[in-house]
């Protein structure tokens, strides 16, 4: 981990928004002679990308505050950046606001991604144990995390700088290009890195037959990007370019496939347990980031335990965010829903999502991972793992397409696999089978960094709230580019809702 840490570091140039990009020279920790000499180098650097990848999404809670946050559904209590976030005030003066609105952690990943691609090659040439499959899989994963973070950005900020070249740390100020541009680039990239990579590491996977750098697939299980993480993304990116064909197609790539990944739909219990799903790192976990407690990785802030969690699920007072009973109530509308539902007296049933509804704060309490999975409230350590994708979101965005493309039957089909596996046997549709695919995405998903971007592709679907639409057209469902990079950079240009 030191080793990888200390890659990741040497990535991490100078990458303050574009300014040469920034007219600045490279302050990497070490010089590249003492790097891609070696096997070691290359595994060091491909989970240095990793790791840049999951900094990029935790820092300062971005990954919930984009995309649970921005919704207004979650509360906060006594943050005025929260709230500011909240009510849609993105330019307001808090550091977490002017933190969140600075691209710049992004750029380091795909630096990191650009330089491994770039120079690999040099290991291949002097080390004969990195073999020409070894090189041509972990292209591919920078080649996705690349593509990813390009994906990720676009829909935080809409059109942004376009780099795919190191060129040794120094490059030139380069105004934002348009996202659509840059989606198809998205595209074409995660299909290249999905004919490459395997359904599985060191399990005689035809894309990667024998021990990945030696390990076993135990290692490797849900830590690193499969061919179904690859179609997973690719739906997505589908999705929010509203091409709903190609929604339905990769989707169903990974409905017929997933179990050569070991990959499996989730129960209740495992989903909301805190030695469950989101505890260390499973081969469920289709794209995401881990922290394995077992190797003493985590920390207090980048999870989302430290946003939600408060008494009695540890000593902390009041949360950051809560969600009110009354929304609560009306988003777990289900008879019987193991993830939340009340009785005929109006009490919880269940409480698997929420804990302390009936005092002044609910607690969410889906993703509880502290320490190693321990009960014990005294501890504010934690290891979850973040999430992007996972096999019932794949099965929803599928839903979403044959939803939109008229087969309502088929949507139905895909939204019960998910329903029946909640408790839920009987679904009621009260409206379009669109509203119930999105109703169940909002339960399903809930706390896992999904619900602005569902909220902008139900608006752009339907067309019949006019404040969101007017949010859409005047581009406010993006966030400001910070000040200081506009700074540095004299072609960036500001979102025109900030201006």
């Amino acid at each position: 981990m030191k080793k990888i840490l200390y890659i990741a570091l040497l990535f991490l140039v100078a990458l303050t928004g574009c300014n040469k990009i920034l007219d600045k020279d490279s302050v990497r920790v070490v010089g590249e002679k003492n790097m891609w000499n070696k096997l070691e180098d290359a595994r060091a650097g491909i989970m240095g990308v990793y790791a840049l990848t999951r900094a990029a999404l935790s820092d300062n809670n971005g990954h919930w505050i984009y995309g649970d946050v921005r919704t207004g559904e979650f509360v906060s209590p006594n943050r005025l950046d929260l709230k500011a976030v909240t009510s849609n005030q993105l330019n307001a003066s808090y550091p977490t606001v002017d933190a969140l609105s600075d691209w710049t952690r992004f750029y380091a990943v795909i630096n990191a991604a650009n330089i491994f691609m770039e120079r690999i090659g040099e290991v291949k040439a002097v080390d004969r144990r990195y073999t020409e499959n070894n090189m041509i899989v972990d292209v591919a994963q920078a080649r996705l995390l690349r593509a990813f973070a390009y994906f990720y950005m676009v829909r935080i900020w809409g059109d942004v700088p376009f780099i795919t070249s190191s060129h040794d740390g120094k490059f030139e100020n380069k105004p934002r290009e348009p996202q659509a541009k840059i989606l198809v680039w998205v595209e074409q990239e995660l299909q290249k890195a999905a004919a490459d990579l395997p359904f599985i590491y060191s399990g005689n996977d035809e894309q990667q037959p024998g021990a990945y750098y030696g390990e076993s697939d135990g290692r490797w299980s849900g830590a690193l990007a499969t061919k179904n993480s690859a179609y997973a993304i690719l739906a997505h990116v589908a999705a929010w370019q509203g091409n709903y064909d190609d929604v339905a197609t990769y989707a169903k790539f990974v409905e017929d496939n997933y179990g050569k990944s070991r990959i499996n739909f989730q129960s209740t219990t495992d989903l909301t347990n805190s030695n469950g799903f989101f505890y260390n790192k499973n081969s469920s976990q289709m794209f995401g980031f881990n922290s394995d407690w077992g190797h003493i990785d985590g920390s207090v802030t980048g999870h989302i335990e430290e946003l939600t969690l408060a008494q009695p699920v540890v000593t902390k007072n009041v949360p950051d965010i809560y969600m009110p009973k009354d929304t609560i109530i009306k988003i777990f509308d289900q008879p019987n829903d193991q993830r939340f539902s009340l009785d005929t007296l109006g009490q919880p049933r269940t409480e698997s999502y929420f804990v302390n509804f009936n005092g002044k704060y609910p607690i969410f309490n889906k993703i509880k991972v502290i320490q190693g999975g321990t009960n014990d409230p005294n501890f504010r350590y934690f290891t979850s793992a973040l999430i992007f994708t996972r096999l019932e979101d794949v099965v929803l965005l599928r839903a979403e397409a044959l939803a939109v493309l008229g087969d309502n039957n088929g949507a139905l089909v895909e939204v019960a696999q998910v329903l029946g596996r909640r408790g839920v046997n009987a679904i009621y549709a009260n409206g379009e089978i669109i509203d119930l695919v999105f109703q169940e995405r909002r339960r399903e998903l809930m706390g896992e960094g999904h619900r602005w971007y569902d909220l902008i592709r139900y608006n752009k679907i339907k067309q019949n709230n006019p404040r969101f639409m007017q949010l859409i057209n005047s581009q406010g469902i993006y966030w400001p580019i910070s000040r200081k990079l506009i700074s540095q950079n004299n072609q960036l240009t500001q979102n025109p809702y900030w201006k």
